[in-house]
């Protein structure tokens, strides 16, 4: 790097090569002796990184920022609803029992399988879903919850089509298909995993075997 010198006598400016810094030699114009100053010290600026980014809007460039998982537990509303609901189904099947005498109408096991299914969905994938990716919400939710509800009473009416008495060992034929149907239907809805999509589907199962049990109907 040249270092710019002034000559002290005449006045005369030139530059030289910074490694003569600190020499003492003759002026080139009037031999006057001059003292070659220190090379400046170049000073060296640090840019503070820019801060990161959630939007390429602004900069043009992909988003720097890592995104934020925002986790959407069912609110205390929802659970209050539930709660009450659950009561109700329960106090519903109770009185089945009694008015019916263990034998409620067709009509009535499809309105209470069909009033459970939604909340049944809902409720199973706020428990159930997998934490590590972003839940789903608003219209996406509520059609999935609705088309996987639909799936579950459909499943529902298929069993009455099948004999009132069923052995056991029957059962054995008939329930991997209504399983693997069930459990289909909560994936494609959820994207679960097998084992969760067959939990979810398991825990409309059991809500709905409970209050037919409440309500006196022993058949499977």
């Amino acid at each position: 790097m040249a270092i710019q010198v002034l000559c002290g006598s005449c006045k005369a400016t030139f530059t030289v090569s910074d490694q003569f810094a600190g020499r003492t030699g003759p002026c080139p114009k009037c031999k006057k002796p001059i003292t070659i100053p220190a090379a400046p010290v170049k000073a060296v600026v640090i840019h503070e990184p820019e801060a990161p980014s959630t939007t390429s809007t602004a900069t043009g460039r992909a988003p720097t920022a890592p995104l934020k998982r925002i986790d959407r537990p069912v609110s205390a509303l929802q659970w209050t609803l539930i709660g009450a609901g659950t009561v109700l189904a329960i106090v519903a099947a109770a009185v089945a029992r009694v008015q019916w005498n263990g034998a409620p109408p067709a009509w009535f096991q499809l309105a209470g399988a069909a009033l459970l299914a939604l909340p049944c969905a809902r409720l199973g994938y706020a428990a159930i879903r997998d934490r590590e990716l972003q839940p789903y919400q608003g219209r996406s939710l509520a059609l999935r919850t609705l088309i996987c509800a639909a799936v579950y009473v459909a499943l529902w009416i298929a069993r009455g089509y099948l004999p009132v008495e069923i052995e056991m060992w029957e059962w054995l034929y008939y329930a991997p298909v209504f399983v693997a149907v069930g459990a289909f239907a909560a994936f494609a809805c959820f994207d679960f995993e097998t084992g969760a999509a067959i939990a979810h589907f398991s825990l409309f199962l059991m809500v709905t075997a409970a209050l037919r049990w409440l309500a006196g109907i022993t058949s499977l």
